[in-house]
């Protein structure tokens, strides 16, 4: 499923328009169409994935990046233990959690971003088989 997903929004990805044709512009058309299926997959049971459905759905046009001077940070629960703070940092919506919820959320989300880089490897090495047969 998250597989059906994730090349229906790969092919969702412009080919043409102002800037198509630079590698930085699908790149982030890529990285935009991997987090929406990635957070769709998970469903909304999880903070992070409702948090990267938030950014994604507030800014179409922008994809992950808003202005500087719209970005609200909010005060984070707990304090300055180096591995909670990377944590709140890497996952998406962690800003506020507790701590064991903090633990619980970057499981998964390090679970589903391991399983994105296995299917992303599986579609560049089908890819690149079928090119390599023409």
């Amino acid at each position: 499923m998250v597989a059906l997903r994730f090349l229906r929004a790969l092919s969702l990805v412009r080919c043409s328009g102002p800037g198509a044709r630079s590698p930085s512009y699908r790149a982030r058309g890529i990285r935009r169409a991997a987090y929406a299926c990635m957070a769709a997959s998970a469903g909304p049971r999880r903070a992070w994935s409702r948090a990267l459905l938030r950014k994604i759905r507030r800014r179409p046009g922008r994809g992950l990046r808003r202005p500087r001077a719209v970005i609200r940070r909010r005060r984070p629960v707990g304090g300055g233990d180096p591995l909670e703070v990377a944590l709140r940092r890497l996952v998406p919506g962690g800003g506020c959690m507790e701590y064991c919820r903090l633990l619980e959320e970057a499981a998964d989300y390090v679970k589903c971003l391991a399983m994105q880089v296995r299917l992303m490897q599986t579609i560049v090495d089908s890819a690149s088989h079928v090119n390599s047969i023409d």
